[in-house]
């Protein structure tokens, strides 16, 4: 069994009184010997630390000023999947915890606390909700800290001084006492240069896929169209009898529009059923077997998946119940979350997805292009449309299989795929880097900064 022994003096070096086991649970003592005397507190790093705050009685516009919660924030960058924005007047309510370019986040509540990621270009103006911290740093590289927390010494830190049961949360008396290890600034600059290199790749991803999108828009000729919510419109009592819905906004007009423009595409097209095949069956994970299980919060904003949880059979959640393969395409059955598309890479082969997902795969479009499509305007205002229910929205089986498909021609399917397979081959260049970066602060902690630059450049 696992102990530590502590003098009664260390103990009382901590504000807080921390007399509980885990504070001094051997592992997070040992990986603070490693560094502990090379090290400097957080403090001396930080001009300035906030938290963020949710506005109040806050509805979130669709457009406006972007604001993060713990589920944009990822280790060692910001996702854009599933962000929320405020209005001017939001913002201004909590202006104090807009970000600035190169402050760095920490999520500090719940199961996601310490992720960390610095404040790029794309997201400088943002504002954080009261589940993260924003820091302005000085005489540090800010993707060398970031990185640092990422790493098992720096999320040891978080996991040392987590408190609470309800919600566990990290105080910000406590994070600037985190050690953080002082070491050369020229590796601190390289491991800078490969975080830089890596959002560059992230935005390369991005860039493909709005082009594979763009692709299939113009081949609709859809690439300059824009969606218009109509006040007032005529409907017909058949149509209404006939769909078995009377609320206005399934009648709206531009739902028919984008339908019109479908059916009018010269490859023709089809309903989703009769082009793809729906996996609705349920399947009972074993207890004792290990499984990735793919949920809302590891979908990207470009197709991709982000990351998964791994466990046992038993202690998945009972929505774990679809089996997934190589080229299906899950789909987000829940309003508000309909953007929530990805396909599944050999890389989660097998893996279980939530029965939130509908999963399809078709013999008639390749999955890049069904992605493309679902997650294009073209799929998401038919998904849309579809939706139904009073407290949990959500499109069913029936609906979803009625989406109208077009048959796009083999030479503009190849072109769609190709921009895709080039995204995703971009972000996990990406995530490679950022997993050597993280790797490369650990060697230097264990061994010293040389081998460590000596590491990095033998696989980077």
């Amino acid at each position: 069994m696992p102990y530590s022994i502590v003098n009664f003096n260390e103990v009382e070096l901590h504000k807080d009184i921390r007399l509980d086991a885990e504070h001094y649970y051997p592992y997070h003592l040992e990986n603070l010997e490693k560094y502990k005397n090379k090290s400097k507190p957080l403090s001396e790093f930080i001009i300035h630390i906030s938290g963020g705050a949710t506005p109040l009685g806050a509805v979130y516009p669709e457009e406006g000023v972007p604001f993060l919660r713990v589920q944009n924030i990822m280790p060692n960058y910001i996702s854009a999947a599933g962000i929320k924005y405020l209005s001017p007047s939001q913002n201004q309510e909590i202006i104090r915890s807009q970000l600035k370019k190169d402050d760095v986040l920490l999520t500090i509540t719940g199961v996601s606390y310490g992720k960390s990621a610095v404040v790029t270009d794309e997201f400088v103006g943002a504002n954080i909700n009261q589940h993260s911290v924003k820091m302005t740093v000085k005489n540090i590289n800010p993707h060398f800290l970031s990185t640092f927390l990422n790493c098992k010494y720096g999320y040891s830190q978080s996991s040392r001084h987590i408190v609470g049961i309800t919600r566990p949360a990290l105080d910000y008396s406590a994070i600037k006492t985190f050690l953080i290890p002082d070491l050369d600034k020229n590796f601190q600059e390289t491991i800078g240069l490969r975080c830089s290199q890596a959002e560059k790749l992230r935005k390369d991803s991005k860039e493909c896929y709005k082009q594979a999108q763009n692709i299939l828009l113009s081949e609709l000729g859809l690439a300059d169209w824009q969606p218009k919510q109509q006040l007032t419109f005529v409907k017909n009592f058949s149509e209404m009898e006939s769909a078995g819905r009377f609320d206005a906004d399934y009648f709206q007009p531009k739902y028919d529009k984008i339908v019109k423009a479908i059916k009018a595409y010269p490859g023709c097209w089809d309903m989703l059923e009769k082009l793809a095949c729906l996996k609705d069956r349920n399947f009972n994970p074993d207890a004792e077997t290990e499984y990735n299980y793919i949920e809302l919060a590891n979908i990207g904003n470009n197709g991709e998946i982000t990351d998964c949880m791994v466990e046992q059979g038993e202690d998945l959640p009972t929505r774990a119940r679809r089996k997934v393969g190589t080229g299906d395409v899950i789909v987000s059955s829940v309003e508000g979350s309909l953007d929530s598309i990805a396909l599944i890479t050999e890389e989660y082969d097998n893996a279980l997805c939530s029965t939130g997902f509908h999963v399809v795969q078709s013999d008639v479009l390749n999955s890049e292009v069904l992605l493309v499509l679902l997650k294009s305007i073209v799929g998401q205002l038919q998904l849309k449309k579809g939706c139904s229910g009073t407290i949990l929205t959500a499109i069913n089986k029936d609906e979803f299989s009625k989406i109208a498909v077009p048959k796009i021609r083999e030479e503009k399917q190849t072109e769609i795929q190709e921009k895709v397979l080039e995204s995703f081959t971009f972000r996990k260049r990406a995530k490679h880097l950022l997993e050597c970066a993280k790797c490369a602060v650990e060697i230097a902690i264990e061994q010293d900064e040389q081998a460590a630059i000596d590491w990095l450049e033998s696989v980077v």
